[in-house]
């Protein structure tokens, strides 16, 4: 299938103290890190964790006194939240997929509040930003109860002073009540979009309202492919454009498997197809034609984001976590940078990897007073 992608221009950007420098696209470091914040970088973090609960654990370093433990965020543990935002350079946003919190649960979510704004640790410069926490989970009764509830969800930890300035909303959708879905809309028209896609079964998918059989997990799986698609052409039409980030649970081509891309069952070909067409390939002009930016970056590159436990790394792996960004943000050069973050380290106590983004953001208000200053500085000039 054609994909019309072609790599982001370079352009000449004027940043917050007046100067022209010229953006070009990132090469992939060794260490697969982001650079630091910028005045106009957003960094966006991704990661299915399969299981809140290791992550809420006290760091190691909270049982000693300084002066008999380690100051460096290496000898914390290595799955507390705080700990991986402070490794990180504290991201503006953190996407968490797979939480498995049961809505009625307000214990844990109160806990994951604490954890991830947890800025007592001494070696926090300055304890650290503040963050806020958007959780998103099942209202489900028939197709979300197994374990208790505890299936699915998402978390949306955004940094505090980044939400205050520039997010307008965070809220969900109301096709999705499986808690897969939420939007951070920030000013200037960006949705960023923490995402949970459907996984693909034989099981049967039910009437959220009556419980009866409505056909299958597939099924539900494609539908939530064109809702998706849907939700995102109407705020297109209106203006947005898109960052979509998580796990989507299929791998797009060959490339993304190892040692083999699942086709079978058959209904797997099916399901990707489906994805390519509605998301990257513009289903005759109704789709979304985003790009996978991470693959548009790298090329071939082979890196994967799915390594499940029990195997040994990296003899079976996929890169069916992605992050897509609309092609208008692509082709005005706003996509900087993305990586994957794959090494046992970081996968901690689950089975997926994280992955990130760096992107140009400006809201409207600081275009329009930027463009203010300078047409005021022409007027005094003259």
């Amino acid at each position: 299938m054609e994909r019309d992608i072609s790599p982001p221009p370079t352009k000449r950007r004027r940043i917050s103290n007046g100067s022209d420098v010229k953006v070009a696209k990132s090469k992939s470091k060794e260490t697969d890190q982001p650079n630091p914040d910028t005045s106009q970088s957003l960094r966006i973090f991704t990661w299915n964790i399969n299981g809140i609960i290791p992550f809420l654990q006290t760091p190691i370093t909270k049982f000693f006194s300084p002066s008999t433990s380690s100051t460096t965020t290496a000898s914390k543990a290595p799955a507390s939240l705080r700990t991986f935002l402070h490794r990180h350079h504290f991201p503006q946003l953190l996407f968490l997929q797979e939480v498995k919190i049961p809505a009625s649960d307000l214990k844990t979510q109160r806990a994951v509040t604490a954890a991830v704004d947890d800025r007592l640790d001494a070696d926090d410069e300055e304890h650290g930003p503040e963050y806020v926490v958007h959780f998103t989970l099942p209202r489900d009764k028939f197709n979300a109860k197994g374990f208790g509830g505890r299936v699915y969800g998402v978390a949306s930890i955004i940094r505090k002073d980044f939400y205050d300035q520039h997010v307008t909303s965070v809220r969900d959708v109301e096709w999705d009540l499986e808690g897969r879905v939420s939007v951070v809309e920030l000013k200037g028209k960006l949705a960023i979009w923490n995402i949970y896609a459907v996984n693909g079964t034989d099981a049967p998918y039910r009437d959220p309202q009556t419980g009866q059989a409505k056909g299958t997990r597939h099924d539900r799986k494609l539908a939530f492919h064109r809702l998706l698609v849907d939700e995102c052409k109407k705020m297109e039409g209106d203006g947005w454009t898109h960052v979509l980030a998580g796990d989507f649970n299929v791998a797009p081509a060959r490339i993304d498997g190892h040692p083999n891309l699942r086709t079978w069952p058959a209904q797997h070909v099916v399901n990707r197809a489906d994805f390519n067409s509605r998301f990257l390939d513009g289903r005759n002009g109704v789709g979304l034609r985003a790009v996978d930016v991470w693959r548009a970056l790298k090329k071939d590159e082979r890196k994967y984001t799915y390594y499940p436990r029990g195997r040994e790394w990296g003899s079976s792996c996929d890169r069916v976590d992605l992050i897509l960004a609309s092609r208008k943000l692509w082709e005005d050069g706003d996509v900087l940078d993305a990586g994957i973050l794959d090494s046992p380290q970081e996968r901690g106590p689950s089975d997926h990897v994280p992955l990130w983004v760096r992107v140009r953001y400006e809201c409207e208000k600081e275009i329009q007073d930027r463009d203010r200053e300078e047409n005021e500085g022409k007027r005094t000039e003259s």
